[in-house]
């Protein structure tokens, strides 16, 4: 069986024929790692130096040549790349006296931070398949987002408590902003909030709980909503990037809630992270510095919100990308500071950034083309070994490479 890298749920159940170097057949894929699979023969970059096309070797030793020479070089991206590559940056962050930052400081790392430190609770998805009966899926959309989410884990499989499913089982709510296809599914159990108003509908929750009237328009919806959550033996939270923005500097809110429920029966929550391996990354930087993004390495070990890459982008002087398109996906202002600074960008894909980077080394489709390990979206170490082979290396020998030539 393969691992499927389209998103950090690492279904690994695909089932793929091979004739030579061709992928012939692939069985259990959802949509979203169709298009992983698919882009396979599609945007694959050349290796390149000042705009011109080089061998790999040359855009190695060009990278590494930079590095050197840089002040304050900032490392970013990493949620795309295997632990092992991942390892590889964290030590040339140390070597090159670096800022290092990831995706997560701009989407669920303040959730992610509070399970790594246990300050909220949290379990496998193995486990919600298994027990949880009462789930609340807030702020995300995992019929689109995380295709098998509610079909392998969450919703809809029979567990080993669970015998009966959704149909009898298992009941949950959606809250978000708008009827996304999720809320089509959970049509009856669908709670719609207005922008921006998910802190209070936790005050709503909590009076509840408190045996307080809450100050909600749907008074008895609300409180039948509790008395269903109340009643749970083991329930589950998973949270998307609605709640986290929404919260964003105020997830002592999540946390009030998660641990008033929790007075009478057991709630855990697992943040509906979006690439394969932004969890892997949080947690090895977690472990060697004490936290899980926005560190740098100039003068030890320093952490703040001036190492995010929204802040660093205006202050480095070069920057190197692994596994993101951070022009594209950044705000306007983010990515033109970005722009501003000599790029060295490692992808298996081109991408707006690597076609404004100085140097652009192509790499192997992590999954795919290459091997290694990553956490899922709860923390479960998945291995996986590459099924066709690869004219590209991987992030972890382009790493490799230029620590050996700095």
């Amino acid at each position: 069986m393969a691992v499927c890298t389209g998103c950090s749920l690492l279904c690994n159940d695909i089932e793929v024929s091979i004739d030579g170097r061709r992928i012939t057949r692939t069985k259990n894929l959802c949509r979203k790692g169709f298009g992983r699979y698919r882009s396979l023969t599609s945007d694959r970059p050349v290796p390149r130096v000042d705009g011109k096309q080089t061998g790999i070797d040359e855009a190695i030793s060009r990278a590494a040549e930079m590095l050197r020479n840089a002040r304050r070089p900032l490392l970013f991206g990493w949620s795309c790349s295997t632990l092992e590559a991942q390892r590889k940056g964290i030590e040339l962050a140390r070597r090159t006296r670096a800022i290092i930052d990831d995706t997560s400081s701009i989407c669920q790392g303040e959730i992610v931070d509070m399970i790594i430190r246990r300050d909220i609770p949290s379990c496998t998805l193995d486990d919600v398949r298994n027990y949880g009966d009462t789930l609340i899926f807030w702020g995300c959309d995992p019929s689109s987002s995380h295709p098998r989410h509610m079909s392998r884990f969450s919703y809809f499989p029979r567990g080993e408590k669970l015998q009966r499913g959704h149909e009898e089982d298992r009941t949950a709510f959606l809250i978000d902003i708008r009827a996304s296809p999720t809320a089509k599914i959970l049509a009856g159990n669908f709670v719609q909030i207005p922008p921006g108003g998910d802190a209070d509908l936790i005050d709503a929750m909590l009076a509840v709980l408190d045996g307080k009237i809450p100050k909600v328009r749907d008074k008895k919806a609300m409180i039948s909503m509790m008395n269903t959550l109340k009643k749970a033996d083991m329930g589950a939270i998973f949270p998307g990037l609605g709640l986290a923005y929404s919260l964003r500097g105020r997830m002592d809110r999540l946390k009030a809630l998660v641990d008033r429920l929790n007075e009478t029966t057991r709630y855990n929550v697992i943040p509906m992270v979006g690439h394969y391996n932004m969890r892997g990354f949080n947690q090895l930087l977690f472990d060697e510095t004490g936290f899980i993004n926005r560190v740098s390495f100039a003068d030890g070990v320093d952490h703040g919100p001036m190492y995010s890459v929204v802040e660093a982008s205006e202050s480095c002087d070069l920057a190197m990308i692994v596994g993101s398109d951070p022009i594209s996906s950044l705000p306007a202002g983010i990515a033109k500071a970005l722009a501003r600074v000599p790029l060295i960008t490692l992808d298996p894909h081109r991408t707006l950034t690597t076609e404004l980077s100085r140097v652009v080394i192509p790499t192997a489709l992590s999954g795919i083309e290459a091997g290694g390990s990553a956490l899922r979206m709860d923390g479960v170490r998945i291995e996986f070994d590459p099924i066709v082979k690869s004219e590209y290396p991987s992030d972890e020998e382009v790493l490799t490479r230029i620590l050996e030539e700095i």
